[in-house]
């Protein structure tokens, strides 16, 4: 199973439907927040997306969670977790939903990291990333004993492979 995780575009439509086009095909299409966009907007159609810090439109939830053949997934932005300081407040809240992947963004800094079998994500940002110059998004491989998850580039150029045993 594929999962797409991207976050914080700030209005660039054409990137979410650029980096949509490499992965037609993926399981799932997940936006964790400051699209800048409508709910509605055809970029967003059909993904799991939440509301950031800096969108306006209120149909945004401000988290969700569901199911993907047996894999639970958490999806916040993370301003109101507070992730900029510590991921803490996110894994409490992980936990409460049983969530063994946690997708966030905010800080625009990619990272993943397993943490009390939760596998923590952070796409990076595909407008304006920190901590590094290239813009990014994250691959989710589900398999049955692990989670891959690749990042790559706005054009799709491959950055680095992480690979997480799961229970």
């Amino acid at each position: 199973m594929q999962i797409l995780v991207m976050s914080d575009t700030h209005g660039d439509s054409n990137v979410i439907e650029k980096v949509r086009s490499f992965y037609p095909n993926a399981d799932a299409f997940i936006h964790c927040g400051d699209s800048e966009l409508p709910f509605s907007h055809k970029a967003l159609a059909g993904m799991k997306k939440v509301r950031g810090n800096c969108d306006i439109d209120k149909a945004f939830p401000d988290e969700a969670d569901f199911d993907l053949d047996g894999v639970t997934v958490f999806v916040t932005h993370g301003h109101l977790f507070n992730v900029k300081n510590s991921i803490l407040s996110l894994s409490y809240r992980a936990k409460e939903v049983g969530a063994q992947i946690a997708c966030f963004g905010h800080s625009h800094i990619l990272g993943a990291e397993m943490i009390d079998d939760v596998l923590f994500l952070n796409p990076g940002s595909l407008l304006k990333p920190r901590g590094r110059k290239e813009k990014s998004f994250a691959l989710v491989e589900v398999e049955d004993m692990y989670f891959e998850v690749k990042f790559f580039t706005d054009n799709n150029n491959f950055i680095s492979t992480h690979k997480f045993m799961r229970k």
